[in-house]
């Protein structure tokens, strides 16, 4: 898993790529929750960007989870931009689609 994030207007994109699995569930908890105290910090908007997300596996959406208590918290809004097809199979069949915003754009 890689990890990439941006500032754009009043929005952080974080933009991880790869696979989110059992080897890389925690760099990708770190990266996420390091972003969400950036947009708190930063009063932004959290978008994050899963269009290059091959597979997230229940550990990823355990971080998910986490990541919106977290922003919830901290008055961020955080939306799920962007994901391929398996990704938002993957969020509809966990119900992640109806806790979290998907939005087809990164705009706000």
């Amino acid at each position: 898993m890689e990890w990439e994030s941006r500032t754009t207007g009043a929005a952080l994109i974080g933009t991880p790529s790869g696979c989110i699995d059992e080897n890389s569930w925690q760099s990708f908890q770190d990266a996420l929750i390091g972003a969400v105290k950036d947009a708190a910090s930063g009063k932004l908007a959290l978008f994050l960007d899963l269009a290059d997300v091959r597979y997230m596996s229940s550990k990823g959406l355990r971080v998910l989870t986490i990541a919106k208590r977290e922003a919830d918290a901290a008055g961020v809004a955080l939306t799920l931009a962007r994901p391929n097809d398996r990704i938002r199979e993957i969020l509809a069949i966990s119900h992640y689609d109806r806790i979290i915003p998907v939005s087809d754009t990164l705009e706000t």
